[in-house]
């Protein structure tokens, strides 16, 4: 399955602001992600919340599994990504 990517404006306006080559590698691992999303058994964070967890280097990439829809999130100086 493969899952719509969304950006929220947060996101957006920090992936502008990236040099080209980490935009590259992080548009690489969201299409990915949305194309193959890995075993959620494995990437589930802890605590009681949906969320779910991938390392790309120096970002954090998380997401929260839903139908059809890959919505991206940016907070801080963590990239977060929910589905």
């Amino acid at each position: 399955m493969i899952y719509k990517i969304e950006f929220k404006k947060s996101a957006a306006k920090a992936l502008k602001g990236m040099q080209k080559s980490e935009k590259k590698r992080i548009a690489q691992k969201i299409e990915e992600l949305a194309e193959n999303l890995p075993n959620p058994a494995i990437t589930k964070m802890k605590g009681n919340n949906p969320f779910h967890k991938v390392r790309l280097g120096d970002y954090r990439i998380i997401y929260e599994i839903h139908e059809k829809a890959i919505v991206i999130f940016y907070d801080n100086n963590l990239w977060v990504f929910l589905t």
